[in-house]
């Protein structure tokens, strides 16, 4: 039973047409039908009954070839623009960044051959990053970079992936059209506000076509996408029976994909989290994972230090499985996900970095262009967390912060009542009656 599971998560595996990867769907008649449309967590099909059973059985090795399944596809259709680090995540090809580098560090690295491609300012951490291009191999050219300058900062430009790869994003989506306003519109002074770093958000589904969305990137053009509009809908969406956990809230959606094959790099997800501190969204959610980053870790750190709360999906790579990161890094709020059952999911990520549990499963998110899809992973849990602390917290403050995640501490539920915090639910459930019920998935076939 487990290697046919296996077989089949892997042929279920798919993603949107961006740097996100996967497999075509396919229905295998040895598992249990699903009767709705699905989300499923890092490419892993909806599981219910039965298959959610077997999938416990699955050891965490197994789940993490997986994502590994992913990023091999990931790299071999798009060779041209991404390769390997020597650790087997993805890059972008021939990129090293640079974090603030000194003047004298940075005229070396041009004697020895590296060329700048542009650079980002980060004025709200007083830093700045410089992508340069490696003169040869990535790999070489990094450890020559950091040799020429040891008190630097130097690493690959990683490409960060949804903590859950959409089921039905083979299919392109349409640009929208809807109340998606610029940023740096004077936000209403009562108004509870919310960051999502993904990929585009759509405007026009019912349960976000009454929420105003300050939108950044992809030069302004909207570009909807089924993991984005689904964790933006369990942000701050409100339509009949579903509502997010913060419905009604001012979503500042950053979309760090625009359907490019290296959406997701690092100093794209950088320059949305400075958009965000430049408007002063005090929550801010990312259901993306990847590896440890030298340039990320440091831009999260000096977010955190300001008073900013980072909610993020610790991973589904399976409760042995190395950490992922942002979620793993000091300050940032990592958010794991239970079933209906509040069960902790067999395929999420444990350790120290789990801060809570909230419902990542059995539940409806918006399914772009329309109706509601069943989702399954961390990536769905973590707005959970993210939209409660967001209605605590109305503008950055390291005081209000740490208030805001002392009250939630109070309010989580420990399944069975045991102590927390422990490395598999943190200090505990909380959001349980936020889950949308299942049945809107249901009735959107």
């Amino acid at each position: 039973m487990r290697n046919l599971l296996l077989s089949g998560v892997l042929l279920c595996a798919v993603a949107p047409a961006s740097a996100q990867v996967g497999l075509p769907a396919v229905r295998l008649p040895s598992l249990p039908a699903v009767n709705a449309p699905a989300l499923p967590g890092v490419g892993l099909p909806p599981l219910t009954g039965e298959a959610a059973a077997a999938l416990g059985e699955l050891d965490s090795r197994s789940l993490r070839e997986l994502r590994q399944q992913r990023i091999r596809d990931l790299l071999r259709r798009h060779r041209d623009v991404l390769e390997a680090d020597p650790d087997g995540a993805p890059i972008v090809r021939a990129e090293l960044l640079a974090f603030s580098p000194e003047p004298q560090a940075l005229q070396a690295a041009l004697a020895s051959g590296y060329t700048v491609l542009r650079e980002r300012s980060l004025p709200e951490l007083d830093a700045r990053i410089v992508v340069l291009r490696a003169p040869d191999d990535t790999a070489r050219s990094l450890a020559r970079l950091r040799g020429l300058d040891s008190a630097g900062s130097y690493d690959f430009n990683h490409v960060y992936l949804p903590s859950g790869a959409p089921a039905d994003a083979a299919d392109p989506v349409p640009a929208a059209s809807g109340p998606v306003i610029a940023a740096g519109t004077t936000p209403r002074p009562d108004a509870v506000r919310v960051g999502l770093i993904d990929d585009g958000v759509d405007a026009r589904h019912a349960a976000l076509s009454a929420v105003t969305i300050h939108s950044h990137g992809c030069a302004g053009t909207a570009l909807p996408a089924v993991h984005g509009t689904a964790v933006g809908s369990l942000l701050a969406g409100r339509a009949g029976g579903f509502h997010g956990a913060a419905p009604g809230a001012e979503l500042y959606a950053a979309d760090v994909f625009c359907g490019r094959a290296t959406g997701g790099a690092v100093d794209e997800v950088v320059e949305a989290l400075i958009w965000l501190m430049r408007e002063r969204v005090p929550v801010i959610n990312v259901s993306l994972v990847g590896p440890p980053n030298l340039m990320l870790q440091s831009a999260v750190a000096g977010a955190v230090a300001r008073g900013y709360l980072i909610v993020a999906a610790v991973g589904n790579d399976g409760p042995a499985a190395p950490p992922l990161y942002p979620a793993a890094w000091p300050g940032v709020v990592g958010v794991t996900a239970v079933d209906a059952r509040r069960r902790v999911l067999p395929e999420a990520e444990r350790g120290p970095q789990v801060r809570f549990a909230a419902p990542g499963a059995d539940m409806s998110a918006a399914r772009t262009p329309r109706g509601y899809a069943l989702v399954r992973g961390t990536s769905f849990a973590a707005p959970i967390v993210a939209g409660l602390l967001a209605q605590a917290v109305r503008s950055p403050d390291r005081a209000a912060a740490d208030a805001a995640l002392a009250a939630l501490e109070r309010r989580a539920q420990h399944p069975g009542g045991g102590p927390g915090p422990d490395s598999v639910y943190g200090y505990g459930l909380v959001g349980a009656e936020l889950a949308p019920p299942p049945a809107l998935a249901a009735r959107s076939e």
